[in-house]
Parts: C-alpha cells; sequence; structure tokens
C-alpha cells in the first residue's frame, strides 16, 4: 500500500503542555515517521508518512488523547515526505 505524508498544523493551547512530547509518544505506537515542533506564531506543526491507513489512525489517536481538548484547529493538508526514521520533537 503507497505511503502519504501529510502537515498538520494544530492551534489553540498547544505549547507548553507537552503537546510534541505526547505526539512522539504517540507515535511509538504507530508505524509513522516525521516530526513534530513548535512555530513562532504559538501553533504545532506535524509532519508524519505512513500508508494511509496506519496515518489516520495515528491522526486520530492525537485527537482522542488529552490533546484534543488543547487543539482549536486541526489543519490538514499533504506534503513532501521528509528523510525522518522514526518520529522525533524537531527545534
Amino acid at each position: 500500500m503507497p505511503e502519504r505524508t501529510v502537515l498538520v498544523r494544530y492551534t489553540g493551547s498547544v505549547q507548553g503542555v507537552g503537546f510534541r512530547a505526547t505526539a512522539r509518544r504517540i507515535a511509538q505506537g504507530f508505524a509513522v515517521r516525521g516530526w513534530v515542533k513548535n512555530e513562532p506564531d504559538g501553533s504545532v506543526s506535524l509532519i508524519a508518512t505512513a500508508e494511509a491507513a496506519e496515518l489516520e489512525a495515528f491522526l486520530k489517536a492525537v485527537r482522542d488523547s488529552r490533546l484534543g481538548g488543547l487543539i482549536d484547529r486541526e489543519v490538514v493538508e499533504p506534503a513532501t515526505a521528509q528523510n525522518a526514521r522514526g518520529f522525533d520533537i524537531a527545534r
């Protein structure tokens, strides 16, 4: 099954609350690779690559976690695959 890569931009109370660490911990349960990082405007960006079903399951797990209550808006758009081997917190 072909892989898909998305860029997800989360806005809300998503910085300073363990969002990146929680997203990385959730990613460990999925066959997903990419990164998550804080943006200067207070949002969080996440790039993830995986097979479509695995990718959707991972993003749903992020929404269904304690992080979901912190997210005001989630914008998902196609992105170019990164050369990531695992899922990390980017600086």
